[in-house]
């Protein structure tokens, strides 16, 4: 088990989707392939049970596969693991915890429950329950609207207060981390995460890595943009983001109409590269990519972006 701390806490960790069969079973060969991968391309963690994680379209015994896998094969490496704990009841985030904890885990992800809005009153005592449950292990806030709420700066001061452990915020859009002031702000309490778009905007002002689908798109080209960022290397960032940003909204502006979700398009991106061996099926009712959508994008790289293919 690593020990995390906010200093090794950072870095574009690989949130990877989840390998499905065409008969909707998990294909925990290709997933393993995947985790193990990453970990060889020298990854700063792995993170699964996230929206591109589905872990919101998994039963139990599921979701203690793929906890136990990413564990297992992260382990072999000496790579940590951090595992979405997600649920749309405190019990259910509380017992996917517990059992992170209990096959060794070195960190969990949670969000609030997401179904209903939860009261005021509720949303630290909901964080200090996962955190028992979480035990010695690192706790990170996925932050995001679709939680239908966002936190003040003192609630994640009063999260940290019930929580020792809280050491990460993964914000969003619309979320205080991802805005200059509130990258600040937070970065005095836990280490902010954000989207590889975001590094160039909030590196100067403290952002600590990212739940990345691009790290297993190319790990080469993001691990190498990231220490640039780490190196406050501005100049250089600069010359990179460009072509980041235009990846990005060539997606937004290619496939955004298909209704895709976080999973379709983070798998599509690792398929159109040629590093991942995930499927291209993700879980109903979700829209999930095709052959032709992720043709489309490995045009668009090889003709804009060369360096992000792998093979």
């Amino acid at each position: 088990m690593t020990h995390l701390t906010r200093e090794n806490f950072t870095g574009p960790w690989a949130g990877l989707p989840v390998a499905w069969t065409d008969d909707d079973q998990l294909d925990l060969d290709a997933y393993s392939t995947d985790v193990q991968n990453c970990c060889l391309a020298g990854v700063p963690g792995v993170y699964t049970g996230g929206t591109t994680g589905e872990f919101y379209a998994m039963e139990w015994d599921e979701f203690c596969q793929v906890a136990r896998t990413t564990v297992d094969i992260c382990r072999q490496h000496k790579v940590p693991a951090m595992i979405g704990c997600t649920s749309t009841y405190t019990a259910g985030a509380v017992r996917r915890a517990a059992y992170a904890a209990e096959i060794g885990a070195d960190a969990v992800q949670i969000a609030l429950p997401f179904w209903m809005e939860i009261a005021e009153d509720q949303i630290i005592p909901f964080f200090q329950a996962v955190g028992q449950a979480a035990g010695p292990l690192a706790v990170s806030v996925y932050e995001t609207t679709r939680s239908k709420r966002t936190l003040t700066l003192d609630q994640h001061e009063s999260i940290k207060a019930v929580s020792a452990n809280y050491l990460m915020v993964k914000a969003n859009a619309g979320t205080l981390g991802y805005s200059v002031e509130g990258c600040q702000q937070l970065n005095q309490i836990v280490n902010v995460f954000t989207g590889e778009s975001r590094w160039a905007t909030l590196g100067p002002h403290g952002v600590k890595g990212c739940c990345s689908s691009m790290v297993y798109w190319n790990p080469q080209v993001t691990l190498d943009f990231w220490a640039q960022v780490a190196a406050s290397n501005w100049e250089a960032v600069e010359r990179i983001d460009p072509q980041v940003q235009s990846l990005f909204q060539f997606i937004h502006d290619e496939y955004d109409d298909r209704g895709f979700t976080d999973t379709a398009y983070d798998r599509m991106g690792g398929l159109a590269t040629g590093f991942l061996a995930t499927s291209m099926r993700n879980r109903a009712p979700y829209c999930s990519p095709t052959a032709d959508d992720v043709a489309i994008l490995r045009r668009w790289l090889e003709a804009h972006f060369p360096e992000m293919i792998v093979s």
